[in-house]
């Protein structure tokens, strides 16, 4: 039996790219951080490929939230409301799902994401903000990470079994389904059902499984056990219904009393993968008892070029638009010039964050930047260990700046004390470092920080970091890291050429104190010493930043990987705009 999904003779299947959230656009509050940001460029670069692709999310009418930030960095939030009705095109099918056996009507919403030679990969935006529907379905799109465990799961019946049947109904038969995070595990369910064809759970065979499995590949994002999604079974014969989950009983897709959305889309996929090299280490040893392979994520190259780099990529490396590789030949760009590129990116940043906070902060000056989520294994305030040595270590360099942004979730006060204790350490240090933190994190202001700073720093615990992508955004703008050696730094860390690790050994157990140390003692003397004493050495690193990971670390790559190994489409070759599609 194949491997993978085989459509009718003469045609090539469309991969169905399934997410609870995607950042399409900077007006469309349809994303929180990393995970919607990756769906963005993946179909960003899927559409620069032509790859024939779609994507699944809901429309998220109240967004993730709007940061207010006090003057202690107290967090409050506000709903970031929009209307899908203004701006996207209405789709003409409506579908139902079955929610606490009640049916719940579902639209969706268009949106065209156009790659670079002009092939679209459409968006359909679910919505249950429907007349039809009770004013409590119809607010089930509405929050993106809202709501208690019975709305997520709600929510997670609209995008698994409700995209699924959208699909359908839109007229796209022949799917590869690609599950980003197992929040839309349960189209499986949806498919399963299908397959059977009206046959009961009795009637079910090994065949109808791997019928299922042949149509769906899984990827997941995290290592932190808190980070699947688990539902009491209980909660899922409430709300999905008893008969459904003894049909995933029967699947042995229900574990330990629980749905666990993550073992529901393993179980039921032919290919898993994480999303770096140690990522797929530390999964399999989570289940071990599924293959996981790794295709590390990137991020789309042009979307996050600032325009004073993209400018100079067009004149010394034609064709990088189409091609992310040729940004390997960045090697021979003047070290000049990519001063001068990074002078004006660093300038477009602080020009903001003048305009966002009053603060003019001192262009020679050297400045780190920071913007994660706010969450305590990321560490954000590893750097303000010994505020002592911080001090010690400006006077005898060379002055410091530090921009920091980032949310917490509404429900993370540990995430929200952390900003509160950047601040904290902001007032301590006034005069000798300077410290900022910008509310209201978003797709404009990552670009700018990314770009803008000299030095991109991440600090989070061994071995939590799954991947992490803003590192390489900054890599394409020159932008050299200063991280732990986790997620993606470990493939992309040259030590003194493209950056610079905290600690020395990834395997290692972690050690807060050495990781202190290391920081420390690498600023003071390798970073701020090459910065201020050897600007030239310095752009050495920013421009092999771009030359070995900016060419490498693209979602363009990442796609092709996927396409070759994960969704096989009928074995065709992939590569910088082809066209899949025909």
């Amino acid at each position: 039996m194949s491997d993978y999904f085989v459509p009718p003779t003469g045609s090539v299947p469309t991969v169905a790219y399934f997410s609870m959230e995607i950042c399409l656009a900077q007006g469309l509050p349809t994303y929180s951080g990393g995970l919607g940001v990756l769906a963005g460029d993946t179909l960003r670069s899927a559409a620069d490929l032509a790859v024939p692709m779609v994507g699944v999310t809901l429309a998220h009418r109240c967004g993730y939230l709007v940061q207010h930030l006090d003057a202690e960095g107290k967090q409050t939030e506000t709903p970031c409301i929009w209307h899908p009705e203004r701006s996207l095109e209405a789709c003409e099918p409506t579908v139902t799902v079955e929610i606490e056996g009640r049916p719940v009507k579902i639209r969706a919403w268009r949106y065209e994401v156009k790659g670079h030679g002009g092939h679209i990969v459409p968006v359909f935006l679910l919505d249950t903000a429907m007349t039809e529907n009770s004013p409590y379905d119809a607010t089930l799109t509405d929050t993106l990470y809202g709501g208690d465990a019975h709305y997520r799961l709600c929510q997670e019946v609209v995008l698994g079994m409700g995209g699924a049947a959208m699909l359908r109904a839109l007229g796209y038969e022949h799917v590869v389904h690609h599950i980003n995070e197992g929040h839309a595990a349960l189209l499986m369910l949806a498919l399963l059902e299908r397959q059977l064809d009206g046959r009961t759970r009795w009637d079910m065979q090994d065949d109808d499984l791997e019928a299922v499995r042949r149509q769906c590949v899984f990827t997941t994002h995290t290592p932190v056990p808190a980070g699947h999604d688990k539902f009491p079974v209980e909660l899922a014969r409430t709300i999905v219904g008893t008969e459904r989950v003894h049909t995933l009983e029967a699947a042995k897709a229900i574990e330990r009393d629980e749905l666990n959305m993550t073992y529901l889309a393993l179980k039921l996929s032919r290919y898993a993968n994480a999303v770096a090299l140690r990522h797929q280490r530390v999964s399999q040893e989570m289940f071990p008892g599924f293959p996981i392979t790794a295709i590390t994520n990137g991020v789309h190259a042009a979307t996050w070029t600032s325009p004073a780099f993209q400018a100079l990529f067009d004149h010394h490396v034609p064709g990088w638009r189409q091609d992310n590789f040729y940004l390997r030949y960045a090697s021979e760009i003047a070290l000049d010039d990519i001063r001068d590129a990074h002078a004006r990116a660093k300038k477009a940043l602080l020009d903001e964050v003048q305009r966002r906070t009053g603060a003019a902060l001192d262009q020679r000056a050297f400045t780190l930047g920071f913007a994660r989520r706010s969450t305590p294994y990321k560490r954000a305030d590893l750097i303000f260990s010994d505020p002592e040595r911080l001090r010690q270590i400006t006077r005898r360099t060379g002055p410091l700046q530090i921009i920091y942004a980032g949310k917490a979730h509404p429900r993370d006060e540990w995430g929200k004390a952390l900003i509160g204790k950047i601040f904290a350490a902001a007032k301590a240090l006034e005069g000798e470092v300077t410290v900022l933190y910008i509310e209201n994190y978003d797709m404009t202001l990552g670009g700018l920080m990314t770009a803008g700073v000299d030095v991109w720093l991440n600090t989070p615990m061994r071995p939590l970091e799954a991947s992490g992508t803003s590192g390489m955004k900054a890599a394409i703008n020159g932008v050299p890291s200063f991280s732990i050696l986790d997620g993606w730094w470990i493939e992309g860390h040259i030590e003194g050429v493209t950056g610079w690790a905290i600690d020395g050994d990834p395997v290692l157990p972690m050690d807060p104190e050495n990781d202190i140390h290391a920081l420390y003692t690498t600023l003071e003397r390798t970073i701020l010493p090459l910065y201020y004493g050897l600007p030239y050495a310095f752009a050495e690193v920013m421009r092999n930043a771009i030359a070995i990971n900016g060419a490498f670390f693209n979602t363009q790559r990442m796609v092709m990987q996927y396409a070759r190994n994960a969704y096989r489409l009928n074995g065709a070759p992939v590569s910088a705009g082809a066209t899949l599609a025909g």
